[in-house]
């Protein structure tokens, strides 16, 4: 199974990456753990996600999508994956089409973890993360908003909508169910 994991920040992308990567034994590929990885082995790419970071600078796309062109060439990901936090944008969208057709695949299904605004905002400010300030969450739901919402259309076709409030348990059993194609 090749899906995609979409969802405003706090929504429980990471957890239930988690768990459906393990009931569905596909790898969970998240961008944050490549751009981490690459950045401890001191890879080329990791070298130049560094140089954005250290700049304060949003990571380009053409960088991110070689790190995930990469992750999905290795083995484990040639059955399916999970994928969190790519794509962000159309444009990802796009390679990332182009990338499962050069190998004749496309995705199963895009799963949207929907939740109201101000919950994620309770749930955010409840973790008491130093990055954690209601302004900050509410400027990356915003930009969730602009950037990454636009996606849902894209993918309108296999978006599987997930109730996202409740149980973390709870949450992947719903999740599970409807890519069984239950009610």
């Amino acid at each position: 199974m090749r899906l995609v994991l979409v969802g405003p920040p706090g929504a429980g992308k990471g957890t239930q990456a988690k768990n459906l990567s393990a009931a569905l034994a596909v790898p969970h590929i998240s961008t944050g753990d490549l751009f981490r990885a690459h950045i401890s082995e001191q890879t080329p790419l990791g070298l130049e996600v560094q140089e954005y970071l250290d700049a304060g600078e949003l990571v380009p796309d053409e960088v991110t999508n070689k790190m995930v062109r990469e992750r999905l060439a290795e083995p484990d990901a040639a059955n399916g994956f999970l994928l969190d936090g790519f794509p962000r944008n159309v444009a990802q969208a796009d390679v990332l089409g182009a990338l499962l057709a050069s190998e004749g695949h496309e995705l199963d299904a895009v799963l949207e973890f929907r939740i109201d605004e101000e919950i994620v905002v309770e749930r955010l400010l409840a973790r008491g993360r130093a990055d954690d300030k209601e302004d900050v969450i509410r400027h990356r739901q915003q930009v969730y908003r602009t950037e990454t919402a636009p996606l849902l259309e894209y993918y309108s076709r296999i978006v599987v909508t997930i109730d996202a409030v409740g149980d973390v348990t709870e949450i992947s059993e719903r999740a599970l169910a409807a890519l069984r194609g239950e009610k």
